[in-house]
């Protein structure tokens, strides 16, 4: 018994860490300009019959606080965020499953890096498949879809 203990922690030790980003967030990369990117967010949001709740921008944030938490370097030449939720999708979700609450409002990013400027990323954190989530997955990769071509 204590070898197969023994055998199971050190593969839970060795294993390498898992990485957030490739496992749960759906990105695309574009050449499209930045502001293109972010207007085609929230046009493609808008145009949906959606309200964007909050357009953050994490980018001016991180660069506002920078000296005052001792940033080793810039990370991005903008970073920004819109955040919607749907009451018809919405309802479907959490009347499939009770506790999908967790993943309302959506959110749908975009950045530049300072290391790769003219790339532009978007994209946003899937929820977990199965039952009415797939749909939101579905919606989320339309809308991060048209953002990627400006429109």
């Amino acid at each position: 018994m204590r070898t197969l203990l023994a055998a199971t922690m050190a593969v839970f030790l060795l294993a390498p860490a898992a990485h957030a980003a490739d496992d749960d967030v759906k990105t695309i990369e574009t050449d499209t300009a930045f502001a293109d990117v972010t207007s085609g967010i929230e046009n493609a949001i808008v145009n949906r019959g959606f309200k964007v709740d909050y357009h953050g921008f994490i980018g001016d944030m991180l660069k506002r606080t920078a000296t005052d938490v001792d940033a080793g370097k810039a990370l991005y030449k903008d970073a920004e965020f819109f955040t919607f939720c749907s009451a018809v999708v919405s309802r479907k979700v959490m009347e499939a499953e009770i506790g999908d609450i967790a993943y309302c409002p959506y959110v749908v990013f975009a950045y530049e890096t300072e290391e790769k400027p003219g790339a532009v990323t978007v994209g946003f954190r899937t929820l977990p498949a199965g039952a009415e989530r797939d749909a939101v997955n579905a919606l989320l990769s339309e809308i991060i879809t048209d953002a990627a071509e400006g429109m």
